[in-house]
């Protein structure tokens, strides 16, 4: 991937509330996947989404969420 396909993709996750501390551990590939995602989710539902990935993806503990 291009480093500016990386470098939206945390963008993106960073405006709907993807903590820096978590975004720092969680890998390009799964940053790009996950703003994917985000993408085409519903934009109420985006915070809500992204916190689901992370947990679903071991980078967030429930009680950051």
């Amino acid at each position: 991937m291009s480093d500016s396909v990386a470098i939206d993709a945390r963008r993106i996750l960073l405006r709907y509330g993807a903590p820096i501390s978590t975004l720092d551990r969680v890998d390009e590939q799964d940053q790009i996947r996950f703003a994917r995602i985000i993408a085409r989710t519903a934009l109420p539902e985006r915070q809500k989404r992204l916190r689901e990935l992370l947990r679903e993806g071991g980078y967030l503990e429930a009680a950051e969420a």
